[in-house]
């Protein structure tokens, strides 16, 4: 009986504090929207930084994370040998197969070793061309790099030691190349070389390096994948340049080795290893080591240090919006004396008071606050659908908002309902 009673007081309240705000909905409403924005700002932005943080990681991860990956680059100062004072000259830098050899011979703890060399050069169907980076590889490729094929197969070892013309493409090759037609058993031409194609990779992002190691030019998205035998066949060591009035020529063997190493454990000590191995035959710096398992770390604390930073500025603005509910629960205290002092008058007892203006403040922040998290899950919608950024909503994030926009409502509202309680009731009934 007791606790229908209290139930009863309770909902007579909620109609009183509804009624209330009812009869000054503007004030109340552009009240509530400090709240609104607030609770908007913290999903909103959670998501755009929890998917900017998903892509970032994912790409780090189709690197591998027991994986390092070793780059030929180009040396600040790399000497030149020119040819009678022309334009033309030959650079030689990089990786090399000796490097190969003693990685996978002196370095415990390495599983298995992927060597690739890059050219760049227009593929050819019939008219249709474009520029591609041709990958000479081997035939473990998608399992060790986490790039696998989509539509036919990748090539196999005994293609691999017979130099056959195969090749696999990319999927971001096929509108350019075979716009009506399925790609799998044509053939498509290199220069004077015909191959054919047996398979094409699912789509994929991250390049693989660009040529010859350069970090100044920018890496084609279109990438072509052939057997390294083959590629050495066709192009051997020394890569040719013709530009307009100067032929470059570089003498690269590799432009990446990827080493998976057999535990996450050995990582670190092998790249160290790696490192030291390659400072004692290389005079210049002229190659790169990437460790993708540090890089997730590093995007990991990345993402953290950002969720605190958006967290931050959206509970600024909830403290704002919290400070204005505060400020019109204040007037409202004022403009209510003599309401007070008949309530007080008439049997009310001061903990009714406070519950009254506590009501009425947790309805203003919790209406806005659920205005707040359906504008949070919507905004992040419409960033997607129309600025192409991939969104993440955690499940947490709209709970945490509106549990935190209440919060606000009992915390900022408890210094006005206790000031009105507080009240003479012969002094407030003398109020005008």
């Amino acid at each position: 009986m007791r606790f229908g009673m209290r139930l009863s007081r309770l909902r007579r309240t909620v109609r009183l504090g509804v009624k209330s705000l009812w009869l000054h909905r503007l004030r109340s409403l552009l009240t509530a929207l400090g709240i609104v924005f607030g609770v908007c700002s913290v999903i909103a932005m959670l998501a755009i930084g929890e998917g900017a943080s998903f892509e970032a990681q994912e790409q780090i991860k189709n690197l591998g994370s027991q994986n390092i990956i070793l780059r030929s680059i180009k040396p600040p100062e790399q000497q030149k040998v020119s040819d009678r004072g022309s334009q033309s000259f030959a650079l030689q830098y990089g990786l090399g197969y000796a490097d190969l050899r003693r990685i996978r011979e002196t370095i415990p703890g390495v599983t298995l070793v992927l060597p690739a060399r890059v050219m760049r050069e227009y593929v050819w169907n019939i008219s249709r061309r474009i520029d591609t980076e041709i990958v000479g590889t081997v035939s473990w490729y998608p399992e060790m790099r986490n790039h696998h094929v989509a539509e036919g197969r990748f090539f196999t070892e005994a293609e691999m030691e017979s130099r056959a013309n195969v090749c696999v493409i990319g999927r971001e090759m096929i509108p350019g190349l075979f716009p009506l037609e399925s790609p799998l058993g044509r053939h498509v031409r290199v220069g004077s070389d015909y191959y054919q194609v047996i398979g094409v990779m699912e789509p994929r992002g991250e390049p693989i390096a660009p040529e010859g190691g350069s970090q100044a030019r920018k890496p084609s998205q279109n990438r072509m994948y052939i057997p390294l035998e083959t590629a050495k066949t066709r192009y051997g060591e020394l890569l040719v340049k013709r530009r307009s009035g100067s032929i470059e020529a570089e003498r690269v063997q590799l432009h990446e080795l990827t080493i998976q190493v057999a535990s996450l454990e050995r990582v670190r000590p092998v790249s160290e290893a790696i490192q030291a191995l390659l400072e004692q035959s290389h005079k210049k710096k002229d190659y790169e080591v990437v460790v993708p398992l540090e890089l997730l770390k590093r995007a990991e604390r990345t993402k953290q240090i950002f969720s605190i930073v958006l967290g931050s500025i959206a509970a600024i603005s909830l403290l704002v919006g919290g400070i204005g509910i505060m400020n019109i629960m204040l007037a409202s205290v004022t403009e209510r004396t003599r309401e007070i002092g008949i309530r007080r008058a008439l049997g009310a007892r001061r903990r009714d008071i406070i519950l009254q203006f506590l009501t009425e403040t947790v309805l203003l922040s919790g209406g806005g606050g659920i205005l707040g998290v359906l504008g949070g899950v919507l905004i992040p919608f419409l960033v997607s659908r129309f600025a192409g950024m991939k969104t993440i909503i955690v499940f947490w994030s709209p709970v945490l908002a509106f549990t935190i926009s209440a919060l606000v409502g009992v915390i900022f509202g408890l210094y006005p309902a206790m000031r009105a309680a507080r009240m003479d009731p012969v002094e407030a009934l003398r109020h005008e």
